[in-house]
């Protein structure tokens, strides 16, 4: 299975009765295929995993699957207490997932053997091939993320840690004790096209994308940018479009999703508010994404 491209991480749509909307989802991830996405990661950190209990995960991954129909990889995300990692990983593969995007297990701290144990577990159960997010409290040793590498059912890491002294320790380390391995690393920082120069740097070019969900003319744009070497456009649109949404997205815990909903209510899709704990953007904050917005699509030409 081979990711490239752009990764598109679609919002979960609620109904006004709060439940999860699959049409609107369907639509969702159909414009975001259609317009070029490299892979589909569903029922993730933007689609709200964290909101969502194990029939709306079923129901999401379903429709996501449905929507893409083939056209490109779709993962699912799981994780959590590692029954409920289990029992979602299960339905992903049930339900057509071609893999699993494992975020961190709850709260507790665990030493690097726990994780392992936690990510063979997961992946037992599903069957499927997992990427592993390294963040929050699943923060994986060189040692360690060179013990997933030789797994046959995890194939890469998705760093959303930054730390990029640890990270090209992990990387020469898997090469080193995984030589001849597919393992895949991906840049997985919010608004990951801040950082995409840093980690192409050490050569990890994969990354996934929240602009792409709603702005996906400008996500395409800065990836031809980047990809192609044109550094002139990719700069003025870090200037002009990504870094003042970053700015905003700091300004308040969880808009990193909030304000993705916001962008796609602005461009017309119909994809509700987000749960608790989140709150939705604020009509200042909604005017001034916005502008954003018509910023970058001005660069782009679109």
């Amino acid at each position: 299975m081979r990711l490239d491209g752009v990764l598109f991480f679609p919002v979960t749509p609620f109904g006004p009765d709060g439940e999860v909307a699959e049409q609107p989802l369907i639509q969702h991830v159909d414009q975001g295929v259609s317009a070029g996405a490299g892979g589909v990661f569903t029922a993730c950190g933007t689609g709200e995993f964290n909101a969502l209990d194990l029939d709306d995960y079923t129901r999401v991954v379903a429709a996501s699957v449905t929507a893409t129909a083939g056209r490109v990889p779709v993962f699912a995300g799981a994780g959590g207490s590692l029954p409920f990692a289990k029992s979602v990983a299960r339905a992903a593969a049930a339900h057509g997932a071609d893999g699993l995007l494992l975020m961190p297990p709850y709260l507790v701290t665990a030493p690097p053997e726990g994780l392992i144990r936690y990510v063979r577990e997961v992946a037992d159960a599903a069957g499927l091939p997992v990427i592993v997010y390294h963040r929050g409290n699943a923060r994986f040793t060189p040692d360690s993320t060179a013990t997933l590498a030789r797994m046959p059912d995890v194939i890469g890491l998705k760093d959303g840690l930054g730390d990029f002294d640890l990270l090209q320790r992990i990387i020469l380390t898997v090469r080193q004790q995984a030589p001849g391995s597919e393992f895949t690393f991906f840049n997985g920082l919010p608004t990951a096209e801040l950082t995409v120069a840093a980690f192409r740097g050490m050569g990890v070019s994969l990354y996934s994308s929240a602009a792409f969900a709603f702005a996906p003319e400008i996500a395409l744009a800065f990836y031809r940018a980047v990809t192609s070497g044109d550094d002139a456009l990719a700069q003025r649109l870090l200037t002009s479009f990504y870094l003042p949404l970053v700015q905003l997205r700091d300004l308040v815990p969880g808009y990193a999703v909030s304000l993705v909903k916001a962008g796609l209510r602005l461009r017309g899709q119909d994809v509700g508010g987000v749960r608790p704990p989140l709150v939705d953007a604020s009509a200042e904050h909604v005017a001034e994404l916005e502008k954003i917005i018509a910023a970058g699509l001005e660069i782009v030409g679109a």
